[in-house]
């Protein structure tokens, strides 16, 4: 089943949280491919939850003209 656009973009927030955490503990314990995985999941969720909002946006465009 597709995911709604509120799905995504909640998704898409905590891919970003979870790469900043990643990314932290990456750089404090001098892991640079840790560090590098966060930034990517940061990028990713970034992306997801920007598409997620077009998906929204769509979703009530269209549901008001039903």
């Amino acid at each position: 089943m597709a995911k709604d656009g509120f799905t995504n973009k909640v998704e898409g927030k905590l891919e970003k949280v979870s790469g900043k955490i990643k990314e932290a503990v990456g750089d404090a314990t001098d892991n640079r491919s840790l560090e590098r995985e966060g930034k990517k999941e940061q990028l990713k969720g970034n992306v997801q939850e920007k598409a997620g909002k077009v998906q929204q946006d769509f979703e009530d465009v269209t549901k008001d003209r039903r």
